[in-house]
């Protein structure tokens, strides 16, 4: 018996071009929706489709002069959080994937995708959307395709990228694109028996089993299960990070998981930075930070994704330039407040869709962290009153009581999905399509102890190995036990597209590239504590001091003493008027142990290992001899004595 394909109706402005409409063929053809709907990305679009969402129960209006023209989402308790476990590179070689990502062999991925992907979209919608990474003619962006049956996606690409008809009339004109295909893996129509079943569909529709499989050679990604995040908004980790990574590697730039900010003194000299944090470590705080000295002024260009292209500088060195390759911010909302990130709240105010965050009792939105109380009232994200939450908990009602038996109102990685033009301190130029020359690159994690609030690289060489060693507490925006101590080189570890090793050779051949056009490279860490517990750096605004000390030293004009792990400021180097921080703390804040370091040597010797070891299987690449030349540097210094360790 011949399976007859159902009929479907298209819409929208198809593609010019043959190769695009033959591509989404072939995946109607697969998926088996009702209808496909090229997407236009205009403002009656994406009314239509919150309009949708709404009577479908996937998203809740926000009160509209509380927070106008926003919405909240309640995602399904399995689909919260990037699935690494089930995130694959398919690359033809096992050793170009590395021992950091999973690999399978392309060919059965294919098949096995094939498989979960048959029919995966019966009774709904395919939703084409055509996206740009980067602004809309610069030579530095890149263009894409994403199919989905989502339109939650459809609307936060929208944000995110710049998708619709322009970036059509992009590539219908011959910009090379990237094929991205979707599914929540939830059809509407399944077989049973012979015959064919119609059921209803839920608020946040997604299955159990999911993918998020990237193919470098082809330049292909494919995710089913998951409507949540980066797992399905393609453009965003999956793209700008892990398929973009093996680009810039095969055209000599870089893609990173950096931030971006431009930095103006009070002399008016302007300095741009990027900064590598793992997600959920300050990053966005950062890249809106208000400084609290007098005379600096700080813009944003990105906080998440930043690429990087050596160039030919009007001063004849070659140097790095920038762009954000995103429209939009995808934040974590629980600790962000007006103390930690005024400019975060005000951008906030309104239009915004806000995913797995509590619901106050008068329709706005709240989380962990925004105020210093829990205010009444609250459905937390799970659709749940918190009330009738404490009444049930047997611990006597109130809701301070039932705190810890309720868990948080809002889930520990919910998130906010924002325009960047709507940010306040966003620079008027952050979408120029040249980008912007770096001047210093700042490297950082999570430490509680052993590691400076701040210091400095001594060669390109050594901010290589500092971005390749840099290890953070994990957070609730990744797998795994939060709190737990994991190296997370140049803050990629779950997002680059090839071997980690293969990675940092990269940055070294780009290093050599660069000459002395490269930027300054810096480690800092805001997370240091006192032998109590408590945080010994006050952070968010206040790290306008360490910014201020950094730019100095790329400037030529602030003293340093030389440490083991690199140059620290000098006794004074770093402002302390006007915040508690007194000059033992700050000593303590810029100690390196010796004994520590030499544990942390020890660490980082058989994280090596870890990686020469995969190679001998096959399973990647060895540490790049560079590299080990600056781990024996490191403990030939600390044996030494080299430089004033502190402390």
């Amino acid at each position: 018996m011949v399976a007859v394909e159902p009929r479907r109706t298209t819409s929208g402005a198809e593609s010019s071009r043959p190769d695009v409409r033959a591509w989404v063929d072939r995946i109607a053809r697969l998926a088996r929706p009702d209808a496909v709907r090229w997407c236009d990305g205009s403002d009656v679009e994406t009314a239509e489709l919150l309009d949708g969402m709404v009577d479908a129960g996937t998203i809740e209006p926000l009160d509209p002069v509380l927070r106008p023209r926003s919405y909240l989402a309640r995602s399904a308790p399995s689909d919260v959080a990037r699935v690494e476990a089930r995130t694959f590179i398919c690359s033809e070689r096992e050793a170009d994937a590395g021992p950091t990502n999973n690999w399978r062999d392309p060919e059965l991925m294919r098949a096995e995708l094939r498989g979960v992907f048959d029919g995966a979209m019966r009774g709904r919608t395919m939703y084409v959307v055509p996206f740009a990474m980067g602004p809309i003619g610069s030579p530095m962006t890149r263009y894409g395709i994403e199919i989905t049956d989502s339109p939650y996606v459809v609307v936060s690409m929208g944000v995110m990228t710049r998708a619709g008809a322009a970036t059509l009339r992009a590539i219908d004109d011959g910009a090379d694109w990237v094929p991205a295909v979707h599914s929540v893996g939830y059809p509407l129509v399944l077989p049973d028996d012979g015959a064919e079943v119609r059921r209803a569909d839920v608020p946040w529709p997604c299955d159990e089993t999911k993918y998020v499989v990237h193919f470098p050679e082809s330049r292909e990604i494919w995710s089913y299960g998951s409507g949540y995040g980066g797992n399905a908004l393609l453009g965003k980790k999956c793209y700008a990070l892990r398929i973009a990574s093996v680009m810039a590697r095969d055209e000599g730039w870089l893609a990173e998981h950096m931030l971006l900010l431009r930095v103006t003194s009070p002399a008016g000299r302007v300095f741009h930075v990027a900064a590598a944090f793992p997600s959920a470590c300050g990053k966005t705080n950062l890249a809106m930070l208000r400084p609290t000295i007098p005379g600096w002024q700080v813009e944003t260009l990105g906080d998440d994704i930043a690429w990087l292209v050596p160039r030919r500088a009007p001063d004849g060195r070659t140097r790095l330039y920038a762009i954000n390759p995103e429209a939009g911010f995808f934040g974590v909302a629980p600790g962000t407040s007006v103390a930690s990130n005024p400019v975060a709240m005000q951008m906030l105010a309104s239009d915004v869709v806000f995913t797995n965050v509590a619901r106050t009792a008068d329709g706005d939105v709240w989380w962990e962290g925004m105020t210093a109380t829990e205010p009444p009232g609250l459905i937390d994200w799970h659709g749940r009153a918190r009330q009738d939450l404490a009444a049930s908990s047997g611990t006597g009602g109130t809701a301070d009581d039932a705190a810890d038996d309720r868990g948080p109102a809002a889930h520990p990685n919910s998130r906010f999905t924002v325009a960047a033009t709507r940010c306040p301190t966003l620079a008027a130029d952050w979408d120029d399509p040249g980008g912007v020359p770096l001047d210093a690159i700042l490297f950082g994690g999570r430490r509680r102890s052993r590691v400076p609030l701040v210091w400095q690289a001594r060669s390109w060489a050594h901010g290589v190995f500092t971005g390749a060693t840099i290890s953070s507490e994990r957070t609730a925006a990744a797998e795994g036990t939060v709190g737990e101590l994991r190296r997370d080189p140049f803050a990629m570890l779950p997002f680059c597209g090839y071997a980690m090793t293969d990675h940092w050779a990269h940055w070294l051949a780009v290093g050599d590239a660069l000459g002395d056009g490269a930027p300054a490279i810096f480690g800092v860490n805001w997370f240091r504590r006192d032998a109590a517990g408590a945080f010994l750096w006050p952070g968010f605004g206040e790290n306008s001091r360490v910014l201020e000390w950094v730019l100095d030293r790329v400037a030529g004009e602030a003293p340093a003493r030389e440490t083991p792990v690199g140059w620290v400021p000098e006794r004074g180097g770093l402002r302390l008027d006007g915040i508690d921080v007194s000059e033992d703390a700050l000593e303590e804040l810029l100690a390196v142990t010796p004994e520590e370091w030499a544990a942390e040597a020890d660490s980082i010797a058989a994280y090596f290992d870890s990686f020469d070891a995969a190679a001998e299987t096959g399973g990647g690449y060895p540490v790049p001899a560079p590299l080990r030349g600056e781990l024996a540097a490191l403990r030939a210094r600390l044996a030494d004595g080299a430089g004033d360790a502190g402390g």
